[in-house]
C-alpha cells in the first residue's frame, strides 16, 4: 500500500490531486488522508444549489465544490478526516462497498468503539453517521472516499447544508440528513486529531510505503484545479434544470420570484407582488434569461434596467436577496 498526503486544506486543490493520483498511478494500492476547511462538497449529479444555505454558506466564507463520485452532500472542516482509497478492479460487476468500508469499520472498532457499516455507504458509531462515502470507477481503476467525523461542529454541519425543500424543485439527486455524530465523542479514550490520523494511518494501510506525486503530477494538479474545481461552470453550472420560488416582504411591497435554471443559467424568470410597478417586466426578464444564475450576473442585468419604474419602493438589494436566498 503507498501512502500519500494533499499537502493542503484547499478542497479544490485536494480533489484535483486526488483525480490525477487515480487518473496517473495505474497500478498499486494508494491511501490518500487529506482535509479540507469549511466546505461543502456536492455529490456528482446534485443541483448545488438545493443542497446549500447560501446566507450561511456566505456568511461563513465556506467553500462549495462538485466532486466527481455520486451520493449526497456532505459538510468538511477541520475536526473532519478524508480518505480515499485507489486501486485496480477486475470485475466491477462482483464489487461491494464491504471491501473498502469493512477495513475502516474494523479500525474504528480497535479503539474501542461501537461501530457498523449501515445502509448504502454509511458508517455509524453508537447509531450516529459518522462516514459517509462514494466510489467511482475510471478506466479499470476504482476511487472510493469517505470522510470521518471527527470532531466536527455540529451546527456548522445543520447550518451549511439546511435547505428549505419548498423552495426548490428538481429531479436531481437529494441529500438525505442523517444523525451525524462525532467520534472524538464517543471514545472511551480521549486522543487529538492528529493522533487519531497517526493511528488511522497505520490500520488502514499496515506497513506502508510513503509516496509523493512528481513535479510533472504536481502541476497536474494545479492545472486540474485551474480549469475544473476553481470554476462555476463545474461547481454550479452542471446542476441539473430545477425550478425555484422565493418570497420576501419589504417596505416597498411584497415579492415572489419564480425561477427556472438549467445548467446554471436562467432559463426563464417571473416577478410577482404587489409593489408600484410603472412600467412593464418585460424587458428585465428577457435580459435575464441565458444569465448565469450567479448574484453578481444578475446584479449586472439589474444595472442596466430603471429599478424604481419596475420594482416602486423595493430596492436592488432586496431583488438580489429574495432571488439568491
Amino acid at each position: 500500500m503507498f501512502y500519500l498526503e494533499t499537502g493542503s486544506r484547499d478542497p479544490y486543490y485536494n480533489l484535483a490531486f486526488e483525480e490525477i493520483v487515480l487518473q496517473r498511478r495505474t497500478t498499486g494500492d494508494y491511501l490518500l488522508l487529506w482535509q479540507n476547511e469549511n466546505t461543502i462538497v456536492v455529490g456528482q449529479n446534485q443541483n448545488t444549489e438545493g443542497e446549500i444555505n447560501r446566507p450561511f454558506v456566505e456568511a461563513h466564507r465556506i467553500h462549495v465544490v462538485r466532486r466527481t463520485t455520486g451520493g449526497g452532500a456532505v459538510y468538511h472542516d477541520l475536526g473532519n478526516l478524508n480518505y480515499s482509497f485507489i486501486t485496480s478492479v477486475e470485475d466491477p460487476e462482483r464489487l461491494t462497498m464491504e471491501k473498502f468500508t469493512k477495513p475502516v469499520v474494523s479500525a474504528l472498532q480497535g479503539l474501542g468503539l461501537s461501530a457498523e457499516a449501515s445502509g448504502r455507504n454509511d458508517i455509524l458509531v453508537n447509531g450516529r453517521k459518522v462516514s459517509g462515502t462514494a466510489q467511482r470507477l475510471a478506466k479499470g481503476r476504482i476511487l472510493y472516499h469517505g470522510t470521518l467525523l471527527f470532531d466536527s461542529s455540529p451546527g456548522m454541519v445543520e447550518g451549511a447544508l439546511q435547505v428549505d425543500p419548498a423552495k426548490f424543485r428538481s429531479k436531481s439527486a437529494k441529500s438525505v440528513r442523517s444523525r451525524i455524530g462525532n467520534i472524538r465523542a464517543a471514545l472511551k479514550t480521549d486522543m487529538t486529531l492528529p493522533e487519531f490520523w497517526d493511528y488511522l494511518k497505520t490500520a488502514l494501510a499496515g506497513e506502508f510505503a510513503p509516496a509523493a506525486l512528481t513535479p510533472e503530477e504536481l502541476a497536474a494538479v494545479e492545472e486540474l484545479k485551474r480549469t475544473k474545481y476553481d470554476t462555476w461552470e463545474w461547481n454550479f453550472g452542471r446542476s441539473p434544470k430545477y425550478g425555484r420560488t422565493s418570497k420576501a416582504w419589504f417596505d416597498g411591497g411584497g415579492l415572489e420570484i419564480r425561477t427556472a435554471v438549467e445548467k446554471g443559467r436562467i432559463m426563464d424568470i417571473v416577478f410577482y407582488g404587489d409593489f408600484l410597478a410603472m412600467s412593464s417586466l418585460e424587458g428585465l426578464t428577457a435580459a435575464l434569461r441565458g444569465c448565469p444564475f450567479r448574484r453578481e450576473d444578475a446584479e449586472a442585468v439589474l444595472d442596466r434596467f430603471p429599478l424604481q419604474a419596475l420594482f416602486g419602493g423595493i430596492r436592488k438589494e432586496e431583488i438580489l436577496d429574495t432571488m439568491f436566498y
